[in-house]
């Protein structure tokens, strides 16, 4: 089975979300516990250091208030990486109050991280709902992104 560092993030995020242990595990428990679960050890250390650098993002955005007139430009690498419904559904979010322009930044700068080849809007889901974990006081926005995660699709049939 080939495994990528979403899929360990996602199990990392699914296992521990939940939980109320405190203190959290350190990254040696957290490397023996993802082996046993039968993750690569390249793809442990690449997902270690996409959760470091998600810790180390949190304040090293220091942007401007957005004005309602601002608009997001995407660099040639960023539309390289980000389709253009990754980059529609971005904006969605924003606009729907998810996300803020900072937190869309962090989002952006994880979503390259992952050095997928092919980021698409269900990886972009689960990204948002770790940044806005790991972000203190983002728990309505945080419900809001679970419920578009886990929302069945009510697509009508014509």
């Amino acid at each position: 089975m080939k495994e990528n560092v979403i899929d360990v993030l996602m199990y990392l995020f699914e296992t521990y979300v939940e939980t109320e242990e405190e203190p959290e595990p350190d990254q040696n428990e957290l490397r023996i516990e993802l082996s046993r679960a039968g993750f690569a050890d390249e793809e442990i250390e690449r997902a270690l250091e996409w959760l470091d650098g998600l810790t180390d993002q949190q304040d090293s955005f220091g942007y401007a208030t957005q004005t309602a007139h601002g608009t997001r430009i995407y660099n040639e690498y960023e539309h390289g990486r980000l389709d253009t419904c990754c980059r529609g559904y971005i904006t969605y979010l924003e606009q729907i109050a998810i996300l803020s322009p900072t937190q869309r930044e962090i989002l952006v700068d994880r979503l390259l991280a992952l050095e997928s080849t092919d980021i698409d809007v269900e990886q972009i889901k689960w990204v948002v709902l770790m940044v806005l974990f790991s972000q203190p006081g983002e728990e309505l926005a945080y419900a809001r992104m679970e419920d578009l995660v886990f929302e069945e699709d009510t697509g009508s049939i014509h």
